[in-house]
């Protein structure tokens, strides 16, 4: 079993940046490929990131990639988003999940863990 835990969310203005972290129970965190998901009331939770369990492979969407950054650090069994520029069409609840077999992935269906989300919401 796997919990994930995020925090870091809140209110920025337009352009400011924040990080996220996901904390992640487990002794076997290294193993894991993870991934970053968000979701805005009415709409489906859309893919933001991954990571390769090394760290060494990421994946972006293409409406982050240049301002956001997944990295991971296993001593630690944490995952962060550093999150930059950041606009208003970036608000949303941000949830990390991970993935115990396969590679990486940009469908949420592909993770079976997830975290109980995090609210961020850029001001315009």
């Amino acid at each position: 079993q796997v919990q994930l835990v995020e925090s870091g969310g809140g209110l920025v203005h337009t352009g400011g940046s924040l990080r996220l972290s996901c904390a992640a129970s487990g002794r076997t965190f290294s193993s894991y490929y993870m991934g970053w998901f968000r979701q805005d009331p009415g709409k489906e939770r859309e893919f933001v990131a991954a990571i390769s369990w090394s760290g060494l492979s990421t994946k972006y969407a293409d409406s982050v990639k240049g301002r956001f950054t997944i990295s991971r650090d296993n001593a630690k069994n944490m995952l962060y988003l550093q999150m930059t520029s950041l606009k208003p069409e970036d608000t949303a609840v941000y949830y990390c999940a991970a993935r115990t077999v396969g590679t990486l992935s940009v469908y949420r269906y592909d993770y079976a863990y997830w975290g109980q989300g995090t609210q961020v919401t850029v001001s315009s």
